[in-house]
């Protein structure tokens, strides 16, 4: 996994992972293994097995080939499910490897994927299901794109077909709210549960939250009765229990805590008790579990941009952004509103008129709160009734902005007529857009 400058050395210098090899940095020298790159890692760095036993990051000045070394190699555990009557989940790796296994004569950590590595890591797995599992790619979360979304969709749909029970996607945090909103439009009418999962903390830590996450989804997967897409993750600090967050409704609200999904205007679908392996039901308005097969809907056009109102955005800056794109969502302030300067002062610049614009020529605009809870209003004040005239699409809707990004790129894959594309950003189809308010959902 050495990339850039660092690749490019060990190629000229014919080294592989495995090799002894001698690296000066600093004025010192360290010998030892050359061991694969990790990810978060200084990308000038390569990591050194020393004799002692420990691996250290040494930054790269110098780097002698002493020995040619065996290849470092995972081999996959051969530990299978048993046979049982016990549902079948499937996990599929779609990056952000929450699960992994350590190669303990290198000390070398490699993702995990495999049925019998998963049951390796965490053999509570066998008691609650019958698990297979593969990866669909190796991504770095924030590398994740709409093409990506179209891959998941038909893997999620093969799996289901093929008479999955369940199915667990293991997905890196970053942009996990992005791909569980995509999800929700790309596979409506679901038979059984999807369930996202990730870790904020990795695997090789003590304060890792991947047990607790990975388990909790799959006793989602097989036993709860929620045929939903949904995002499964800590619902507080301790390790106790995970919230079943809806795919539409769901956000990551911080960087790091173990506790940073949190279901927004909505209330979570369940609860996941690790401990006690039970689910405990917070809401009934969910899809069913049932039976039938799943015809993924990737249709959809992610031409579109999210752009954040702020004081003093410029004009130019919506009309750039719209000549290159066929839809545009912009998080604005309040109840929805941007500059509109009704009161012609001096020091305001509007955006309304490159708006319009874009409107007029076939660009679609919709509006989300970048207060991210609450209900957008645009009858209250004279922007936010400037916009809606104007034909700015969402008042009355509590979509997120990523949701709302992701709902275009879908309309816009299924029609390109302004009229039906108002019409469809205006319907539910997925949670998206709840009847009403419940003033116990804000975050405290």
């Amino acid at each position: 996994m050495y990339s850039g400058r660092t690749a490019k050395v060990l190629r000229e210098n014919k080294i592989k992972t495995g090799d002894r090899v001698l690296v000066e940095s600093r004025g010192r020298k360290y010998e030892g293994i050359l061991m694969p790159g990790t990810r978060g890692r200084d990308p000038s760095n390569v990591i050194v097995k020393l004799d002692n036993g420990y691996n250290v990051g040494v930054k790269l000045e110098k780097i002698t080939k002493l020995k040619s070394g065996e290849k470092i190699v995972f081999k996959p555990s051969d530990i299978k499910s048993e046979k049982s009557k016990k549902p079948h989940v499937s996990i599929l790796g779609c990056g952000g490897t929450i699960a992994s296994r350590v190669e303990y004569r290198t000390g070398a950590v490699f993702p995990a994927f495999s049925p019998g590595d998963m049951l390796l890591s965490f053999p509570e797995l066998k008691d609650i299901a019958r698990i297979s599992g593969r990866k669909v790619f190796d991504l770095l979360s924030e590398d994740m794109s709409p093409s990506h979304w179209k891959i998941i969709a038909k893997q999620t749909a093969k799996e289901i077909n093929g008479r999955a029970e369940g199915v667990v996607l293991m997905h890196g945090t970053d942009t996990m709210h992005y791909t569980s909103a995509a999800l929700s439009f790309m596979l409506q009418e679901l038979p059984v549960p999807v369930v996202l999962v990730g870790a904020q903390r990795s695997s090789d830590r003590g304060s890792s939250d991947n047990a607790v996450n990975l388990v909790s989804s799959v006793l989602a997967a097989a036993q709860s009765d929620i045929a939903e897409v949904s995002v499964c993750m800590h619902a507080g600090m301790s390790d106790d229990y995970c919230h079943l967050n809806p795919g539409t409704r769901v956000r990551k609200m911080h960087t790091s805590r173990r506790d940073a999904f949190r279901s927004i205007d909505s209330k979570p679908f369940a609860c996941v008790d690790f401990n006690g392996k039970k689910i405990e039901y917070l809401r009934d308005d969910y899809r069913k579990r049932g039976r039938g097969r799943v015809v993924p809907d990737t249709k959809i056009n992610d031409n579109v941009a999210l752009l954040y109102a702020y004081p003093g955005i410029k004009p130019s800056v919506i009309k750039s952004v719209g000549r290159d794109h066929d839809g545009l969502v912009i998080a604005g302030t309040g109840l929805g509103h941007v500059p509109t300067n009704p009161f012609g002062d001096r020091h305001a610049k509007s955006i309304l008129p490159e708006i319009e614009s874009l409107i007029k020529s076939g660009v679609p605009v919709a509006v989300a709160p970048q207060t991210i809870y609450g209900r957008l209003n645009m009858n209250v004040y004279t922007a936010g009734r400037m916009l809606k005239e104007s034909g700015v699409i969402g008042d009355g809707c509590d979509w997120t902005p990523e949701c709302a990004l992701v709902k275009m790129m879908f309309v816009l894959g299924h029609t390109k007529t302004m009229e039906k594309i108002k019409k469809m950003m205006l319907t539910n189809y997925a949670g998206e857009i709840s009847e009403r308010s419940l003033p116990q959902t804000f975050l405290s």
